[in-house]
């Protein structure tokens, strides 16, 4: 192949390629391993914009596939946290004295429980790996937190996580 153009669109969707299959198997054995109703991966494609582009889930009804999250409520000051490192359990969002904003959004989206982990690269907030529980509260344990991170680990440490 000598088309350099054609070279570098190949190289690009072979990057895409696997980074995809990466973050779905790093989905799927957390929610596999911490035996939860979903895990999501909530990409951010500019400055505290995002969306949900991977999921694992229990089941099909429990799908937030393309779903972004409320501006008003994720603002610099809560990503700063998770640039910071912040990781955020959630054991019931009934109770948490979390934003009525927050709230609502979460109950929209079936969440009962969650559980949030950065996804960081050198100078910027990549995503976030976030596990629900959908019907019932969730006491999240230290080994649950490890396990999140782990895997939050993963994909940071990535090259085609690096590279994207």
């Amino acid at each position: 192949m000598s088309d350099p153009g054609l070279r570098n669109v190949l190289s690009q969707l072979t990057l895409k390629l696997e980074r995809d299959a990466l973050v779905q198997n790093t989905v799927h054995q957390l929610r596999n391993s911490l035996q939860i109703d979903r895990v999501v991966l909530y990409y951010f494609y500019r400055e505290w914009e995002g969306q949900v582009t991977c999921e694992s889930v229990e089941s099909r009804q429990l799908s937030i596939l393309g779903q972004t999250g409320p501006d008003e409520c994720f603002n610099g000051e809560y990503a700063q946290l998770y640039l910071e490192g912040r990781v955020r359990a959630v054991e019931d969002i009934k109770t948490e004295p979390i934003s009525d904003c927050h709230r609502d959004f979460l109950q929209r989206l079936q969440v009962r429980a969650n559980l949030v982990v950065p996804i960081l690269k050198p100078t910027t907030l990549w995503g976030l790996l976030i596990a629900h529980s959908c019907t019932q509260p969730h006491l999240w344990s230290p080994t649950d937190i490890e396990t999140m991170q782990a895997g939050a680990k993963t994909l940071e440490t990535s090259k085609v996580i690096q590279k994207s």
